[in-house]
């Protein structure tokens, strides 16, 4: 995507399947000649002192982190080139248990007085990684259990300020959203109960939905397989596009109408999934 400084803010996300072994695929020289503003990452799969002098700062833009307890697994992060207002880190209230909170996938940065030509006056920014249910029953299970607790946090959140919550949300909405929707109407990720809980998120807030836009559906309604953002690594999945749309930018109405344009960066591979850009008309 061609950069028009000074006229929005260009907005990543990207599964990095390990911040490591991303950075090794070129990931940081990329980010840096795509020159966001703000760029969450999720499955950091590393520590604290993982990253210190190392993935503090990327592309000049400041990271702020959620590393999950657990060494090597899971973890967000949220880099910008504006020093927010606020940093939240985990669900807290939202996650009583602490049990998701415990394997690090959610950091909020707040800039109250953020967009004002456009009236937004507080704005937050999330990365946020949903689990995966594919592993186990019990890992889906948690994972019905953290849409759960997802459902009302971002209701409230949405009542309360804009936002734009990016990340791998583990769930292809929609027949289009992935390749073989057929053979997948068992599998998680492409469970009814999923799909009926992105239907619910995205349904309009005066029809009794979350009132959120799926922003790339929104600027780009008809893609199909140039859409997917992760492939698996058996068979020759990436080869033959055998994908799925899994990752997303989701925004409050107010900040998805400034949305320009939206890309999905597949010319180099970081990771199993593909960063995911969307320009927006306001400023930070």
């Amino acid at each position: 995507m061609h950069r028009t400084w000074g006229l929005g803010v260009r907005l990543v996300s990207l599964n990095l399947n390990g911040v490591r072994s991303a950075a090794s695929k070129g990931w940081m020289d990329w980010a840096a000649a795509t020159a966001p503003d703000l760029m969450g990452v999720q499955e950091l799969k590393a520590q604290a002192p993982d990253l210190a002098g190392r993935f503090e700062t990327v592309a000049g833009l400041q990271g702020h982190f959620h590393c999950a307890e657990k060494k090597g697994y899971s973890g967000v992060g949220l880099y910008s080139r504006v020093a927010p207002s606020e940093v939240r880190i985990g669900l807290g209230a939202a996650d009583p248990s602490g049990e998701f909170d415990a394997e690090g996938r959610w950091v909020e940065l707040r800039f109250d007085g953020a967009g004002q030509a456009h009236g937004f006056g507080k704005l937050s920014i999330i990365s946020c990684y949903f689990p995966s249910g594919s592993s186990s029953e019990e890992r889906q299970q948690a994972k019905f259990r953290f849409l759960d607790r997802m459902a009302p946090l971002l209701r409230a959140l949405a009542a309360e300020r804009e936002f734009i919550l990016v990340g791998d949300v583990n769930i292809a909405h929609r027949e289009i959203d992935l390749k073989n929707w057929k053979g997948n109407l068992k599998n998680s990720g492409f469970l009814p109960e999923e799909r009926a809980w992105m239907d619910a998120l995205l349904r309009p807030a005066t029809e009794g939905g979350g009132g959120l836009v799926d922003v790339h559906r929104m600027l780009r309604p008809e893609d199909g397989g140039e859409a997917y953002t992760w492939w698996s690594n058996r068979g020759q999945a990436w080869a033959k596009n055998v994908g799925w749309r899994i990752d997303y930018q989701l925004a409050t109405p107010r900040v998805a109408a400034t949305a320009q344009a939206v890309s999905v960066y597949k010319a180099q591979r970081f990771s199993d999934h593909a960063p995911l850009t969307v320009d927006y008309g306001f400023t930070l």
